[in-house]
């Protein structure tokens, strides 16, 4: 089994989302993820996070979810989260450049240069045509 990064979901944007009445009408992933991206596109970050936070709860291997939500979290200057968020999205999908590039980018807020020249590495060896997994 594939280690799993956990999120605090006890935050007060998690437990918000569970009083949305998004939360009882929205019945699927897709349905959930969608107001997440909807939110995003507006600039509404935070709450995008609480959607994709919700994905993540509801399907824990959901790639995309993860993904997004440690871009959105980058974005608010959730550095440490975000990290988390990469670290389980490149787990899911090894050989996936928008994951290993995205990861990068939140070493180096982090201020983590080893790692991120690692994340970035890995990135250029999916750009090349390789693989990390076969």
């Amino acid at each position: 089994m594939l280690p799993k990064w956990r999120l605090s979901i006890s935050n007060d944007d998690f437990a918000g989302a569970l009083q949305s009445p998004y939360y009882y009408s929205m019945d699927t992933l897709h349905d959930l993820f969608d107001e997440a991206n909807g939110h995003l596109a507006v600039g509404e970050l935070e709450e995008a996070i609480i959607f994709y936070r919700r994905c993540v709860a509801l399907d824990p291997d959901f790639f995309d979810g993860w993904h997004a939500l440690g871009m959105a979290l980058l974005k608010t200057g959730q550095t440490k989260e975000a990290i988390g968020c990469g670290l389980q999205a490149v787990t899911l999908q090894p050989n996936d450049l928008l994951a290993w590039t995205g990861l990068s980018q939140m070493y180096v807020r982090d201020g983590n240069i080893p790692e991120a020249e690692t994340a970035k590495g890995n990135a250029r060896i999916l750009s090349l045509g390789g693989k990390i997994v076969r």
